[in-house]
């Protein structure tokens, strides 16, 4: 696993002349899940659309690993399976809760009795969800324990009435919700953590796009950038251009 850190801090111009390992690709608020669940087809579509959402996800197949990785990393929040080899998953929150670890837990399984239902969330789970589920409910039950979560998330960058909020991957707009892309969400979370510097071209590159020359080299940044005010049209906040630099979030 990588743990991606950027330093770079220039007050004036943000730029970078070279690249951390790992890097490339990377948003800058790593809101890392861990997802342990042994059937591997269905481990493998969860953690897509975990990572296509924007999250960082450790995936494991079995209870023992799950609850190795919980006492060795620091997770905003764990979606965990209910039958797993080795530790069950209700095992593996009971365990976690007894040893202190507070980070929201999603239990997944195929029990739906009330008696089940109240076992898990007796053991230290703080939400559960039914076998077969629709995918855009398991991300917003992500979302919602996120926003629960006391001191996991990081505070919500503002400009203006513009808002972002890292730990849920939402954007909002003089309250209205603002339906941005991963890569979209990407680009203006590194403008507003930088705001009101001015952010470069190749410092987007380098920390939005997994080859810092496939977007330089083309007019990708120009796009996504006209897409970006596009939807935040309505906004007090704008994506300002500054010739021959780069870009920066202001209000007004």
């Amino acid at each position: 696993m990588s743990d991606i850190k950027a330093g770079l801090t220039d007050p004036a111009v943000l730029d970078c002349t070279c690249t951390p390992a790992g890097i490339a690709g990377a948003t800058l608020s790593k809101v890392r899940i861990l997802l342990a669940e042994d059937d591997s087809q269905l481990r493998e579509v969860l953690e897509r659309s975990l990572r296509e959402a924007g999250y960082v996800v450790d995936s494991v197949p079995d209870g023992n690993a799950a609850l190795r990785y919980l006492l060795a990393y620091e997770y905003a929040l764990c979606v965990v399976d209910w039958r797993m080899p080795g530790m069950s998953g209700l095992e593996v929150v009971a365990d976690a809760r007894l040893r202190g670890l507070k980070s929201p837990i999603l239990m997944l399984t195929a029990r739906d009795a009330p008696a089940d239902r109240v076992r898990g969330l007796d053991q230290g789970a703080d939400d559960y969800l039914v076998k077969p589920f629709d995918h855009d409910e398991l991300l917003a039950r992500v979302r919602a324990l996120l926003r629960r979560s006391n001191g996991t998330g990081e505070p919500s960058l503002r400009v203006g009435g513009l808002v972002l909020t890292p730990a849920t991957r939402e954007v909002t707009s003089a309250g209205e919700l603002v339906d941005l892309t991963p890569r979209e969400f990407a680009v203006l979370e590194l403008l507003m953590r930088k705001a009101p510097a001015v952010v470069s071209r190749r410092h987007i590159a380098l920390q939005v796009w997994p080859e810092e020359a496939d977007a330089l080299g083309s007019n990708t940044i120009d796009v996504h950038m006209a897409r970006l005010r596009a939807k935040l049209a309505r906004s007090d906040a704008r994506i300002a251009t500054i010739r021959g630099t780069g870009y920066r979030v202001v209000q007004g």
